[in-house]
């Protein structure tokens, strides 16, 4: 399963900057997780890459700071019992986390102020509840 990996309408990753490391996995499986190699670790150097261009791999790597280990991101996935499942599992998980990488970044909110009737609705929506609670004080209306 060397081919490429397609990340988004623009960045595709070729197979040959993928690294697939293989071992026993722990957990469901009985006597076969002890003898097959279902385990995977899918690695992409990040910052080695000839795919990502240099605002690409600032932005990912800014973003993904803390799963990089010396520019490499490593996912494991050992969910399922066979390989295959493992190995398709591990590519669309460092996928989408590539794809959240490289997005741009979203607008930041601008601030606004609160319209005179929400301001007028809110401050009435005060009074009648204020007027509730002071009816079940039991003392008369001080008016």
């Amino acid at each position: 399963m060397a081919d490429d990996l397609r990340v988004n309408g623009w960045l595709l990753i070729p197979g040959a900057e993928l690294h697939e490391r293989f071992s026993r996995s722990s957990g469901p499986g009985g006597q076969s997780v002890n003898t097959a190699d279902s385990r995977v670790e899918l690695s992409f150097d990040v910052g080695r890459s000839a795919v990502l261009p240099e605002w690409a791999r600032a932005r990912v790597t800014e973003r993904l700071a803390g799963r990089l280990a010396a520019g490499v991101l490593t996912v494991a996935a050992s969910e399922q019992r066979n390989q295959l499942a493992n190995r398709q599992s591990a590519r669309a998980r460092l996928a989408g986390l590539l794809r959240e990488a490289v997005a741009p970044p979203r607008r930041p909110r601008v601030p606004t102020r609160p319209s005179r009737g929400s301001n007028e609705r809110r401050l009435e929506a005060k009074k009648s509840r204020s007027a509730i609670k002071r009816g079940r004080s039991g003392r008369p209306d001080p008016e």
